[in-house]
């Protein structure tokens, strides 16, 4: 057996060369690229930024306050840059007011003075320091931060100053060359590189930025600073990490560029950002939805709910559509539309691609400015059965659904074992509309459902805790 291996091998080294080119055991490794260019085209528009400002006695706040998009996360997934330090966070200071000091980085997009950086740098800052390549300090202006989008704009008195060139972070690939200037810890003109792990990455509650995701190593004193491709122009900023221990860990954000850019040309106007609201609660088109609606694979932004009086229900976008494009932006999954709706200026007509029901419909509407909506909650009124969930069902009185803003509906009071269950269904879930027939009764929720032959699934409306969502009800 042993002689029959040894052959085996010699035939195969032997066999080998007769058909693999010579060539190839001379191939020497991929080349990295070289980055030195790209240093030293970009290097001189990067700043450092150091801010002071005065901590109050008995405060709880940490040194790095954290920006309130990412409030109520958990400690460990996203750390404020600047001198946040978790254990500290519940230990009240003592003693008089001091000056305390931070640092960060930014990045020049214009010669007259123009600065770009992240708003949770500067937050609450009484004076701001830009320092630039050649050591000249300046103090800067505040023109305007946007906390929603972690974007600041800053502007020095001072003239013919080196630029970065602005990108486009659509046409970057996953797996592509990027690298990071800024100063990490302090340490000015620090430069790392890797590659994009990921693009469109949304973060628990901030739907407005798609971020660039990548192992480019960042570190505290990096945020604001530019993160740059393999053309030497800039298409994020970098701005969050994920960490257990305080440092780098693989995982880093970046604001894609555009993002960045429509919040400064809304600054430089206005020193503010109005962002537009289109008025619908959208959900993931998961493979059972698709199938019910007929769908060949999972594509866009369920609508789950248009909310009363807003654009949308304005405009006739219905709960079932699909949002499949907005404006010039193709919708693939629910949370590539807050960021396209909200860059779009509110005064701005816009093109909504919707299927309804199997066809493919354009929807003009004109966005309102952001608003806030409030989630309602339910009570009961006399249960009835449905045979074929196998639940009791509850009627709502007017009263329920004027706050749910719904026009009909019927509640889960009871849960049993059967299609209800198993489908996902909870005890306290608001049954509007099965196959996008209305539930206007209990009756009307086994006559609709004994006209669905065995084995078909259909969307079924759903309210949870106030949310509208679609569940794929597949009967049996």
């Amino acid at each position: 057996m042993k002689q029959a291996i040894k052959r085996l091998l010699v035939l195969s080294c032997v066999a080998l060369p007769l058909w693999l080119p010579a060539k190839s055991f001379a191939q020497t490794p991929a080349s990295f690229p070289d980055f030195t260019q790209l240093v030293e085209q970009n290097h001189q528009a990067v700043v450092n930024i150091s801010t002071t400002r005065t901590e109050r006695r008995n405060t709880q706040q940490p040194q790095g306050q954290i920006p309130p998009q990412f409030r109520g996360m958990p400690e460990e997934f996203l750390r404020h840059f600047f001198g946040f330090d978790p254990r500290q966070e519940s230990q009240p200071r003592r003693g008089p007011e001091r000056r305390a000091q931070s640092v960060g980085s930014g990045f020049i997009i214009s010669d007259d003075g123009y600065i770009l950086t992240n708003h949770h740098v500067i937050d609450d800052a009484d004076t701001i320091i830009v320092r630039l390549s050649n050591r000249k300090e300046y103090q800067a202006e505040l023109i305007g931060s946007d906390p929603r989008t972690d974007v600041a704009l800053l502007k020095v008195d001072a003239e013919a100053l080196p630029v970065v060139q602005i990108g486009n972070s659509e046409e970057l690939r996953v797996g592509a060359w990027v690298l990071a200037i800024g100063a990490p810890f302090g340490l000015d003109y620090t430069v790392t590189k890797g590659i994009v792990s990921a693009k469109g990455r949304n973060l628990p509650d901030d739907s407005y930025v798609p971020f660039i995701q990548t192992d480019v190593a960042i570190n505290p004193g990096n945020s604001g600073g530019p993160l740059i491709n393999l053309n030497g122009e800039v298409i994020g900023i970098n701005a969050q990490i994920f960490t257990r221990s305080g440092g780098f860990m693989g995982l880093s954000f970046a604001i894609p560029i555009e993002i960045a850019m429509n919040v400064v040309e809304q600054l430089r106007e206005t020193g503010q950002v109005a962002r537009g609201y289109l008025g619908v609660q959208v959900q993931e088109v998961t493979s059972d939805l698709a199938r019910s609606f007929n769908m060949d694979s999972p594509q866009g932004a369920l609508v789950a709910q248009a909310f009363p009086g807003s654009p949308a229900e304005r405009a006739g976008i219905q709960s079932g559509d699909i949002i499949l494009k907005f404006n010039d932006k193709v919708i693939e999954k629910s949370t590539d539309l807050p960021p396209a709706v909200g860059i779009t200026p509110i005064t701005k007509e816009s093109e909504v691609l919707i299927l309804r029901q199997g066809e493919e419909i354009i929807i003009r509407t004109q966005l309102a400015p952001l608003d806030n909506m409030a989630s309602a909650s339910t009570q009961s009124a006399p249960a009835m059965s449905s045979e074929v969930l196998n639940v009791m069902l509850r009627p709502l009185d007017s009263e329920q659904l004027q706050e749910l803003s719904i026009p009909f509906g019927v509640e889960i009071e009871q849960m049993r074992e059967g299609l209800a269950s198993r489908s996902g269904l909870i005890q306290g879930d608001i049954l509007v509309s099965i196959n996008f027939q209305p539930l206007r009764s209990i009756e009307d929720v086994d006559k609709v459902l004994s006209a669905v032959p065995a084995g078909q699934s259909v969307p079924l409306r759903v309210i949870r805790n106030g949310r509208s969502n679609f569940i794929a009800l597949t009967l049996e």
